[in-house]
């Protein structure tokens, strides 16, 4: 049941293009197929936008280039067929050509959004310019004139079903995506990429393959252009077609697969139909996309979305992989006169600590001493201006967040970070496929189910969790909330634990059993914890060395009794208790 449901859209688009010829003839076929194939290239748009979350503005550069080397190729082939085998550099050429830019832009900031759809547009608005320009091999302004045919077919009758099984094939790929793991991760990059980084999961790499098989989508349809209108015009590449793929994505929906091959053929074919009709069309259509962005934020798509049946369990369970054992040595952390700030302000003026070895150890001091601050120079959410960071003998003081993360660092947000619209279990899965997830597994159902003896032992902790596995981690309160990311912190099994007040917004019942669950599972995985808390209670009840920080420095370091009974930190901490 649940394979029919996630291929439903596709069987749905296929009965309805195998009837459309047979029900209005070969001429609207025709027709309806250029409008198939925008939908193609709209779906790519979707996949950014509605899922990962950037808008790529320049999507018309990947139809282009698609048309232009599949037509360049089918006119080769006519003198000589040894060129038929070039045919899928039509499609490669472009992919890797949006993978690269994609790792060049996101590569530098996670916050590239709006300044990656400014070089996308300004990227197709040169492609346009070299389609014009550069006459020899596109033909310049008056385009690539008489491709022939796709072979075994015939553009203005059977071509059509090489199109519809085109479209068909790429609504059934992407509806299945989305539901494996490599859709879960897609939306969690939208959602909370700051937080996918700190399980370790290069999100850069993430959106730049994403982009890859969007522009793939975008040449594909490109190549089924060529083939279908004979000619490739400049404005293949331009920008007014990049914006009717956005603006169909948004009509149909673009967090749907067969979304946009809808807002493709209604917008489109609607289009074409009143443009002859009606001197205002373009008002119209102008009207009905405000209308849809207004009042259907999901689309045409959404209004026939029903919410699907939440499950508690997974019906099937299987242990997950084993992860990568890192080397098994006794973990030592070192921070050497770190200093850090943000517009001319010092947060860190020379903080040095150091520690051995596993178990439990407390950072405290008054608000704005810098300890939120140290775990975010840690794990590459501040700069680090001066000193080192040496885990293990190793540098990793300025490195990415997610490149930290897989030294064997977990972080615990001070504000409970989960992905809201994922469900508990997929947040919990999120965590879980840490270092155990491979190419293939992401498109596999099977992780899905996974489990691991830590996750049922903080099920059983946490059984508020296991009760709403299947509700959405937003709906969730604050106390479920710890409770959620302290388990998906801890499910990776890192070396080095940095929990930023657990123990924030809990009752003090919630506060006892966090405590006791922080100090099984950290001695279970023998880990190395650093924990912020201001209820000394808590801090007394975990035990273990504690550190005093006070405006950027190490003020003084001992057990609580050493560190209470201490002058200078008596003068400016006092702590408190719930």
């Amino acid at each position: 049941m649940d394979s029919f449901r996630v291929a439903s859209p596709a069987l749905l688009l296929a009965v309805l293009l195998w009837v459309l010829p047979l029900g209005a003839g070969e001429f609207v076929a025709y027709q309806v197929a250029l409008y198939l194939i925008y939908g193609i290239a709209a779906q790519g748009v979707a996949l950014c936008w509605g899922r990962l979350g950037f808008l790529p503005l320049g999507h018309a550069l990947f139809f282009g280039l698609g048309a232009y080397l599949f037509g360049g190729i089918l006119k080769a082939a006519q003198a000589q067929s040894v060129w038929y085998v070039a045919s899928p550099l039509a499609l490669v050429v472009p992919a890797v050509i949006a993978y690269a830019i994609a790792r060049l832009v996101f590569a530098r900031s996670t916050r590239s959004g709006p300044y990656f759809s400014l070089i996308t547009l300004a990227l197709t608005m040169l492609g346009f310019l070299a389609a014009q320009q550069w006459s020899g091999l596109t033909g310049g302004f008056n385009g690539m004139t008489d491709v022939p045919d796709l072979p075994g077919t015939e553009r203005y009758t059977t071509l059509y079903w090489v199109i519809a099984a085109a479209a068909t094939v790429t609504t059934a790929i992407l509806s299945i995506l989305f539901v494996r793991p490599i859709g879960v991760l897609w939306r969690a990059v939208a959602q909370n990429e700051d937080r996918l980084q700190l399980f370790g999961y290069a999100t850069d790499r993430i959106k730049a393959l994403a982009f890859a098989l969007s522009a793939l989508l975008a040449a594909l349809a490109g190549a089924l252009f060529a083939a279908h209108q004979g000619i490739v015009t400049p404005e293949t590449m331009g920008f007014l077609l990049s914006t009717e793929f956005v603006i169909w994505a948004a009509v149909g929906g673009k967090a749907s697969a067969l979304g946009p091959m809808l807002g493709a053929v209604i917008v489109g074919y609607t289009s074409a139909e009143l443009r002859d009709r009606f001197n205002y069309w373009e008002v119209a259509v102008a009207a009905l996309f405000i209308l849809v962005v207004l009042y259907l934020p999901q689309g045409v798509a959404g209004l026939a979305r029903k919410r699907p049946a939440r499950k508690s369990i997974s019906p099937t369970i299987m242990a997950a992989p084993a992860r990568a054992k890192t080397p098994a040595r006794q973990l030592e952390l070192e921070l050497a006169d770190i200093r850090t700030g943000q517009g001319g302000v010092k947060i860190l003026d020379g903080l040095t600590l150091a520690m051995r070895g596993p178990g439990i150890r407390s950072v405290i001091g008054p608000n704005g001493a810098g300890k939120t601050s140290t775990f975010n120079v840690m794990t590459g959410r501040l700069p680090l201006r001066a000193g080192d960071i040496r885990l293990d003998g190793r540098s990793i003081g300025g490195l990415g967040a997610w490149r930290v993360a897989r030294q064997g660092v977990g972080r615990k947000l001070q504000v409970p970070s989960v992905f809201s619209d994922l469900t508990v279990r997929e947040n919990l899965c999120v965590a879980l496929w840490v270092g155990r997830l491979g190419h293939v597994d992401g498109l596999r159902d099977a992780p899905h189910a996974w489990h691991s003896q830590l996750l049922d032992e903080l099920l059983e902790r946490f059984p508020e969790l296991r009760e709403r596995m299947g509700e959405p981690a937003g709906t969730l309160p604050q106390g479920h909330r710890q409770a959620l990311e302290f388990s998906m912190t801890m499910l990776p099994e890192p070396r080095l634990v940095l929990l930023d007040e657990p123990c924030a917004g809990l009752s003090p019942s919630e506060t006892h059993r966090m405590i006791d669950v922080i100090r099984s599972v950290v001695a279970r995985i023998g880990a190395a914890a650093l924990l912020i808390e201001h209820d000394i209670s808590a801090v007394a009840a975990l035990g273990g060395d504690v550190f005093v920080l006070h405006q950027g420095r190490l003020l003084a370091q001992g057990t609580l009794a050493d560190v209470q009974a201490n002058p200078e930190v008596r003068a400016v901490y006092a702590g408190g208790r719930k």
